[in-house]
């Protein structure tokens, strides 16, 4: 994964941290540099993690690190800025505050950029083995993943794909180039034997990506709005399995999804809790450290 678009000075303190256990760096103008290491938030200083803000790393302008990040081609995404974010080489996510511009009431670009949220992309071999022995020992079903933002989502769904391409046809429906994060070279995180459709939107593509490839399953990440869900309904009327994650926490909500299992991930080493399509529990009861899983954090 590359983080080249970083300042220097920030690009040498990271180094110093294991990727593995930092999730988010975030950029203010004129602000201490702060990053989220071990599931919790701390300075960042020239050597790595601080305790006080006098030792941290300060950016005086943010604007360039975006440049940067889109090799100087903003402009390019401006479609995915409408969402307050993009996504650039090796999935890494750009969460851009600054002046939102609307027009006839959606977000049409942002300007005036003075905060980078970046959010650092994992893969974790293993972190699914939980969710295969509790839920698809038998046979796999459509399941959702949830949690707030953070909390493993993504990563999980890649070692979902890997796990299940050994022995089914599985599609992954990549809206926002996190999950396979190819690039132009079609390399990316290794997700196995699986057929990737990048695409802007679900509904809009779904129905054309079944006929072409004939999947077993089909991954997805961040379902949210009406178009989404009648997208998972087409491919469920296909016979089609469905693994998916979701933002949405409310269980009224999710319960009226069309998933047999809903899986909610509950943090850095914690066992994630999995329910039936009624919210039923049925996680076993042995403590997080006696899993013999390995669970994770983003």
């Amino acid at each position: 994964m590359s983080l080249s678009f970083l300042p220097e000075e920030v690009r040498a303190a990271v180094s110093h941290l294991n990727y593995n256990r930092l999730s988010e760096i975030r950029l203010r103008r004129g602000q201490p540099v702060i990053v989220e290491y071990d599931g919790k938030y701390s300075y960042l200083g020239k050597v790595g993690v601080v305790s006080c803000e006098i030792d941290s790393i300060r950016v005086c302008e943010v604007t360039p690190v975006l440049n940067a990040a889109t090799g100087g081609c903003v402009y390019s995404y401006t479609e995915q800025m409408k969402s307050g974010f993009i996504t650039v080489g090796h999935g890494v996510r750009l969460g851009i505050a600054g002046e939102y511009v609307t027009e006839n009431g959606k977000v049409n670009t942002i300007k005036n950029v003075t905060s980078l949220n970046i959010r650092v992309p994992h893969d974790i071999k293993g972190c699914a083995e939980h969710l295969f022995k509790t839920v698809f020992s038998n046979e796999i079903k459509s399941t959702l993943i949830y949690s707030k933002p953070g909390l493993g989502k993504t990563t999980m769904l890649r070692d979902i794909a890997r796990n299940l391409s050994k022995d089914s046809n599985v599609l992954v429906f990549d809206e926002r180039g996190e999950i396979a994060a190819l690039d132009g070279y079609g390399e990316g995180f290794d997700l196995g034997m699986v057929d990737v459709v990048r695409c802007y939107s679900k509904l809009g593509a779904i129905a054309s990506a079944i006929r072409a490839m004939k999947p077993d399953v089909i991954i997805t990440d961040e379902l949210y709005g009406e178009e989404d869900l009648q997208a998972v309904h087409y491919a469920a009327d296909c016979s089609i399995t469905v693994i998916a994650s979701s933002h949405i926490t409310d269980k009224e909500k999710l319960k009226k999804m069309p998933f047999k299992y809903f899986v909610e991930l509950k943090g850095l080493g914690k066992r994630p809790e999995i329910y039936d399509k009624d919210f039923n529990s049925i996680s076993d009861s042995r403590p997080d450290d006696d899993a013999g899983s390995v669970f994770l954090g983003e």
